[in-house]
Formats: C-alpha cells, structure tokens, sequence
C-alpha cells in the first residue's frame, strides 16, 4: 500500500479508498474516444468536509486531483491524465431541499437529473436541461451542459443560482445565494458553471425548476433544402412562439436512419418540434407554426399530443446515434460540437457534409437548430491511424468555419482535452485572463491539469 492510500485512508476509511483494478480502469475513461488513463487512486467522500480535507491534502502535497461524476462525457474531461486521485461524487447523491414556491432546488452533486425528475414530478416540477444522457447535475455544471430544450430554457449556467465550492486548498465558499437576482459582486457562478473541475469541487447546488407544462405537443415537418428548414425556425423565433425543443437532421442521415431501421421517412432536411404550454395556447402556437412553415416551404407537417404518437414522430432524431453505432461495429462514434450565429448554420451544416464526403467517413449531421449548435457523428477506427487522421482533420475544419463566422468549438461538450487547443484562437487575450483565474485559484494546478487551460 502506498503512502498516499494509507493517508487518505486515514483521512477518510479504507471503505472509501480504492485501488482495485476495474474502478481504477472505469475511472480513466469516459464516453469519448480518447485515449484511456487511469488514476492512482479513487476516493468517494461522503461530504463537504471530506472534499476539503481531501483537497487540502492533495495541494499540500502536489498531487493531482480530478473530479468524477458518471464518466457520460465526451472530451476526456474525467480522464486523469496527470494521474493521481480521482474524486467519485457517487455517494454525495442526496437531493438536500425542495422548495416549490422559489422553483429551487438543493442537490449534492451526485444526484443524477432523472432521479431529481422522479422527485421533483409529485410537486408538479421538473429540472429542464437534457443533454441526454442521465449525468450528474455535479458534471453537468462542470460542463455547462444543454440539449434539446436550451432553445426554450437556457443551458446548465441559466439554472445555476448558488453553488457550494470546495477550492484547491480546501477552502469552503459560496457563489451566489437563493435571491433570484443579484448585481453585487463578480458573476462567480457563471465563472465556476463550465470549468470542469479546474477551479474547486461542486459539493452543493441550488438550481431552478419549472412546473411541469399542462400540455406537450410534439411535430416532424420536412423540407427541399436545409436553408428552407433554418429560416422557418428563425421566422417562429422572431414571433415568439414558445418552442421548447427543435431539432434539425440533415437528409443524408433520416436515409441512414431508414437503412438501418427498415423505416419509410421522407428523405428529406427534417425538422423535429416540440411545444410546452396549455390546451388553448398550443392550439393557437400550432396554427401559426403551421402557417409559418409553410411559408419557407415545408412539404409536410404532422403534430401528436399522446406519448406513443410523439415518440414515434422524434424516432429518427432519437434514433440516429444507434443507427450508425449498430451500422458499423468496431468503430467509435467522434461527436462534434460546433456552434454558430443562427443566420450561419445552413453554411455550416452545408460546409459539414462537404468535409464529411470528401474525407470518406460515415457520420451524421444534427443540429438543435434553435440556437445554432450541431453535432457531427462520426464513426472512426481508432487502430487505422489513417482514419484518426482524417477524422482529426475534419474535426479542424468544422471548428476553423465555425470560428470564422464568429462561433465557438463547442456548444455543450465542453473543453476537456479535445478542443483546448483552439481555445487561444477562440478566445484571443481573454485566454491569458483565463489562465491567470486558474493560476490564482489553483497556484500549484493540482486541480484538473491540463484541462480547458495550460498552465506553467
């Protein structure tokens, strides 16, 4: 037993210390196709005087920490690079507080978003941020996640109100408060929401809720081209018809889809829709949309209100990523992340399938159309180092377009390892303000090295 588990072990108990093999590997990787690396150690703290401790020792010591919530994301930003301890917040999974009549919640941050839904429902409440797969809402802040319903509710940062944090030396603090809004001070929410474990751990979050909608209206409506498809979206958008999700499949992916699923949809750019509200409002929100769509040139449209028919109609969208996965086994899926001015995403998505093809990879293209972020599902041989490479260089070239027209390398993944090294094209002098942030509150960069930001 090395020194460093008998210390941590001491600090906490041998139960909550492990260095058994298979937690060890389940800690050096995620979701992504990047490379493995597992850490020293793993530690599961109980609470926030346990993280502190932890924190303390490890920046006593110089020794790396890397914090871990489910492994479900997709730029190795739980992969310890640097080796060290791993922080598993699994045991912290306590939802603290429900507050109905503030549309507040107080979680630990193991607490995954489907079972805070399975608590908040009997108070009539949900949580609304989906990135789709069921991650901690701990991650999810580290990663200023979003999804399908950011065009109606805003990304992981807009539900943030106050954050618990526990700093490189152990320092317990606060970043906001229950007051639903404030002009006192630095905005350190927005500041600690998307750094990715590389300024302190999240040991507890108060983040807003909505009441569950009345109704749910879900909509397939396709068109000739993908600009037809985009300028419908931005015209309902303009109007203010309160669209909770909308989601764009290019027509080369709803044929893949099709393929693989023995189905019969249009072959055609897609969108996919979906309205939260009540009985009269939808009724008139649905009349307009339809009138609207139908002025950029959409072929057909179809709405259901029951869950099975809504189901059914999204099944392209929901079943894209497994149709390519099932479609090529042995391969990885590389996701990109891209996002841009909505008034430039039909050159985006455009320019996407062009590098696609002219690489020779399969993939798909989606887009959440309502805030101009899309993704690219590439399938990638990770033992062909030529097909690395030509992923690689695809990858490059959706970013370059995308800052080009003033957008960013990523919408909702996060940094992690796979796109920091665009983060000084992006950023400009506002990276070296990042990296003096990181130098300030990390002086000996234990937490989280080499992730978002390199530091001497």
């Amino acid at each position: 037993m090395s020194i460093l588990v008998k210390d941590l072990t001491a600090l906490l108990s041998s139960e909550q210390v492990s260095t058994n093999e298979t937690v060890l590997h389940q800690h050096g990787q995620d979701e992504s196709y990047h490379e493995v690396a597992e850490p020293e150690v793993v530690v599961f703290p109980k609470n926030t005087e346990e993280v502190s401790a932890i924190l303390r020792y490890a920046n006593e010591h110089r020794i790396p920490v890397t914090p871990y919530g489910r492994g479900s994301s997709l730029e190795a930003h739980v992969i310890p690079y640097s080796g060290g301890m791993t922080i598993d917040f699994s045991l912290m999974n306590r939802i603290l507080e429900i507050r109905p009549e503030d549309l507040l919640v107080v979680v630990e941050p193991g607490v995954s978003r489907l079972e805070l839904n399975e608590a908040l429902a009997k108070h009539g409440l949900f949580f609304s941020v989906d990135p789709g797969a069921d991650a901690t809402l701990g991650g999810m802040v580290a990663t200023n996640a979003s999804g399908t319903t950011t065009v109606r509710y805003g990304v992981m940062r807009d539900q943030v109100r106050d954050l618990e944090v526990v700093l490189a030396d152990g320092t317990i603090m606060n970043t906001g408060s229950l007051a639903a809004k404030s002009a006192s001070g630095y905005h350190l929410n927005g500041l600690f929401a998307g750094s990715e474990g590389t300024l302190g751990c999240f040991t507890k979050l108060t983040l807003r809720v909505y009441g569950i909608p009345e109704h749910v209206m879900a909509a397939r409506a396709t068109f000739n081209t993908i600009e037809e498809a985009v300028q419908a979206v931005t015209t309902v958008l303009q109007v203010g018809i309160p669209i909770a999700r909308v989601e764009l499949v290019d027509e080369e992916s709803i044929r893949q889809v099709n393929r693989h699923d023995d189905m019969d949809f249009e072959e055609k750019p897609t969108l996919f829709l979906e309205f939260h509200g009540n009985e009269a409002g939808l009724k008139q929100d649905v009349e307009f949309t339809t009138e609207l769509m139908n002025d950029a040139g959409c072929q057909s449209i179809q709405f259901e209100t029951e869950t099975a028919a809504r189901n059914h109609l999204w099944e392209a969208r929901h079943n894209l990523a497994y149709s390519y996965i099932h479609s090529n086994p042995g391969k990885k899926m590389m996701v990109t992340d891209v996002c841009v001015p909505i008034s430039e995403l039909s050159g985006a998505i455009h320019h996407a399938r062009e590098q696609l093809e002219a690489v020779g990879l399969v993939g798909g293209i989606l887009g959440h159309v309502g805030d101009g972020n899309f993704h690219a599902l590439v399938m990638v041989d990770m033992d062909d180092e030529k097909e690395v490479e030509l992923s690689n260089r695809f990858n490059e070239s959706i970013v370059h377009y995308a800052l080009s027209k003033n957008g960013t390398c990523t919408g909702e993944h996060g940094v992690g390892i796979g796109k920091q090294k665009y983060q000084e094209a992006e950023h400009g002098e506002a990276y070296n303000a990042m990296k003096l942030i990181k130098q300030a509150l990390d002086p000996n960069n234990i937490l989280n090295p080499g992730k978002i930001v390199k530091v001497d």
